[in-house]
């Protein structure tokens, strides 16, 4: 029998959207309307349906929100001459700029052009580092946040905890190692960041309470590289063929579920687990953005 128990990402989400959408109603007290600016440039499949998300879910929480949308082609200096001008719009306390952006246009200048009071999804440098500083005053990115809610809310303890991280992206496996080494509540963890280049894997993870698979490989993480009950979070997103799907593919994570179900003490679905959360601090750290111009915080 499966021992493991679910960590529901889709249940603490609406805790937390419950929550933001009670900071809205303080903040239209206050005659302030939080206002989030979405930019997609192109027309990746995922991008439009990753934004049409987020736009439904703000839009139910009282927050106004606006999808600019742009060619493939356009110019990388047209495009950051539009981010400095909502930089300046005192009714937009939000702006994402919707990645991966074409090839022909910088993520790292655009994620450092928009303004780190209005940097939501937390990449901008300044952003990145007040997180590694351990400053509060600073917006942490969405999915490593996203991942710190759901230990912190299902009662996983952190402090002394080994933690495993597997990717050292910028999105995930960096800003979340720096969250969890803090000397601070609900942190205070020993962390190890595996990456392609690690040696014995499989050994790091064995010694871990908690692993957090972010490598971008399906399945990747198997029951004989998790010790009995530890807790696995499962960010990976990742295509495989799948004939009797309509679609010709479905989406897997980067850990086999099923099996691990019978050795974790707490396990993420895939779908269901990381995913809703990063749209939830999406939107929670919106207001913020808008209690904070409100001088609410």
């Amino acid at each position: 029998m499966p021992t493991a128990q679910l960590i529901d990402g889709k249940a603490i989400a609406e805790q937390i959207h419950s929550e933001t959408g009670a900071r809205v109603q303080a903040l239209a007290a206050r005659g302030v309307t939080p206002g989030l600016i979405f930019i997609r440039v192109g027309d990746d499949p995922a991008s439009q349906a990753y934004v049409r998300m987020k736009e439904k879910k703000a839009a139910s929480l009282g927050i106004r929100s606006q999808t600019l949308v742009y060619p493939g082609d356009f110019p990388e200096a047209e495009l950051l001459a539009k981010i400095r001008t909502l930089n300046a719009d005192v009714d937009v306390h939000g702006i994402l700029v919707q990645a991966p952006l074409p090839s022909h246009i910088s993520e790292t200048l655009v994620f450092s052009t928009v303004a780190p009071e209005k940097d939501v999804d937390g990449f901008n440098p300044v952003n990145v580092g007040k997180l590694l500083l351990g400053a509060e005053d600073g917006f942490r990115s969405c999915t490593p946040a996203g991942v710190h809610e759901l230990l912190i809310r299902s009662g996983i303890p952190t402090a002394g905890a080994e933690v495993a991280i597997l990717g050292r992206g910028n999105i995930v496996g960096k800003p979340l190692a720096a969250i969890l080494l803090q000397k601070a509540k609900h942190a205070n963890a020993t962390v190890t960041l595996l990456h392609s280049r690690s040696r014995n894997i499989a050994e790091h993870c064995r010694r871990a309470d908690i692993v957090v698979a972010a490598m971008g490989q399906a399945h990747f993480v198997k029951a004989d590289m998790v010790k009995p009950g530890a807790t696995v979070i499962d960010v990976g997103v990742n295509r495989i063929d799948d004939p009797s799907d309509k679609r010709g593919y479905r989406l897997v994570g980067d850990v086999e579920f099923d099996a691990l179900l019978e050795v974790a003490g707490h396990i993420t679905p895939n779908p269901g687990g990381v995913g809703p959360m990063t749209i939830a601090m999406l939107l929670s750290n919106t207001v913020l953005a808008a209690e904070k111009l409100a001088g609410a915080r």
